[in-house]
């Protein structure tokens, strides 16, 4: 049915809004004058999945982390289902991998931003059980690395942002779960794919995988938007501020074409609409999640 993300610094309060919003929609769906659907209401964070405070110390530990996160997300969506993702979710590329998470799953879609200042959050962060602390190290590597959630992303809107002192918008929000706009899928249903369909596939994936090879936001490692001129559409891609080897760039381009392939093989017909500029786009987008994570 839906899926919301809550984003923000370490101890800006999203647990809290988190219990508010869960409070609010169990509150509507046992009201005695309410005869709409009777949803289940979903919390995942790492408490609800045992995961420890020091698997951010380090990326090794972090990434399994995050998968476990994404695992729990996409096995509680549901028609009959929302889900909160309680959590920092500070890096854009997981954002983007959950909300094509939730695309796929044809719920509904929002992102709650907990915007706290840093020096509150540090405050509070201070307060904690030990169990619940993040080495200090680690503290100020989060508030660093975080990528604030912007309302022009598809993967984070609709957006609201929530100060400490702002009351939460939780009529508004019932209304985005309930009756919003879906994301579309990629799926064209009457789409039947050219017999060139596999060639196009690898051709244009190697042409983006060339372009970004011979970029300067890739060679220098500076990241940040980079054009891709591929056939008559200039495309842009969001590149992470880090060297990006060829290897890895070709090792995305190996997965994303197996993916496809295998759609090919068992018959799907809409997984693309199979011309070059969109091939391009939805790799682009493959990317955009993979490299950023």
């Amino acid at each position: 049915m839906a899926l919301v993300t809550i984003s923000g610094y370490p101890a800006s309060g999203k647990t809290y809004r988190a219990e508010q919003l869960r409070s609010y929609l169990d509150g509507r769906f046992s009201a005695p004058d309410y005869d709409g659907p009777r949803l289940k209401v979903v919390v995942v964070s790492d408490d609800s999945l045992g995961v420890d405070r020091s698997a951010y110390d380090d990326s090794r530990s972090e990434k399994p982390a995050r998968g476990a996160t994404l695992t729990a997300l996409t096995r509680n969506l549901g028609k009959d289902t929302i889900v909160i993702m309680d959590g920092m979710n500070y890096i854009k590329g997981f954002r983007y991998q959950m909300h094509c998470a939730g695309r796929e799953a044809q719920v509904r879609m929002c992102t709650i931003y907990v915007a706290s200042p840093p020096d509150e959050c540090r405050k509070r962060h201070e307060e904690k059980e030990n169990d619940k602390k993040y080495k200090p190290a680690t503290f100020d590597n989060l508030l660093m690395r975080f990528e604030e959630p912007n309302s022009m992303a598809r993967w984070d809107s609709p957006l609201f942002t929530v100060s400490d002192t702002d009351e939460m918008p939780l009529e508004t929000l019932w209304t985005t779960i309930m009756t919003g706009a879906k994301a579309p899928t990629n799926v064209a249903v009457n789409a039947k794919p050219p017999t060139d369909a596999l060639q196009i596939l690898e051709s244009t994936a190697t042409t983006v995988v060339s372009l970004l090879s011979s970029s300067p936001a890739v060679t220098s490692g500076t990241g940040g938007r980079t054009p891709l001129p591929v056939s008559s559409v200039r495309l842009e891609i969001n590149l992470p501020p880090r060297s990006i080897t060829i290897s890895e760039l070709q090792r995305h381009k190996r997965q994303f074409v197996a993916v496809h392939r295998k759609a090919l093989s068992q018959g799907a017909q809409g997984s693309l609409d199979w011309n070059e500029e969109t091939v391009a786009r939805k790799f682009v987008d493959y990317l955009e999640g993979h490299l950023n994570t």
